[in-house]
């Protein structure tokens, strides 16, 4: 493994943390987005969620055909299959027959969690992609002498 397929490694890693920390802020900022029950005209916003894959490529060695990681990247963006949180709220304008509004099932809790994780990652890449680049300057250090 060379020199740049760890900074790629640590870059993919770092870009694929960005986009799922951005996937949890627009979750937060959606958790209180009403809709109405069952009606396709006035959808309920559903939970974003990031669906990783890691990259690989196969080595050219004759002696070697073992899959090299290449990093992650993000291969889909879904949606949380839950269904919408229902609330009894008559004087809502999006309220059904029976008086209900629909909220999407997002806990705040769980999106500090993954923000938390999401955060951690990003900073552990960006510490292996510094590490990488010092090693890469003493490296030339070293070649000058």
């Amino acid at each position: 493994m060379g020199l740049f397929d760890t900074f790629r490694i640590s870059a993919s890693g770092m870009t694929s943390e960005r986009l799922r920390l951005d996937l949890i802020a627009n979750n937060i900022a959606n958790m209180n987005t009403p809709g109405r029950p069952n009606d396709p005209a006035s959808p309920v916003y559903r939970r974003k969620m990031p669906l990783f894959a890691e990259q690989l490529r196969q080595t050219m060695a004759a002696d070697e055909q073992q899959p090299r990681g290449l990093g992650v990247r993000v291969k889909a963006i879904v949606e949380d299959p839950a269904p919408p949180r229902i609330v009894n709220d008559p004087s809502h304008p999006l309220a059904d027959e029976q008086g209900n509004v629909a909220y999407p099932n997002i806990n705040i809790v769980n999106e500090m969690i993954d923000m938390i994780t999401a955060s951690r990652t990003y900073e552990a890449n960006a510490a292996a992609l510094n590490a990488a680049k010092s090693m890469a300057l003493k490296a030339l250090e070293i070649s000058r002498s």
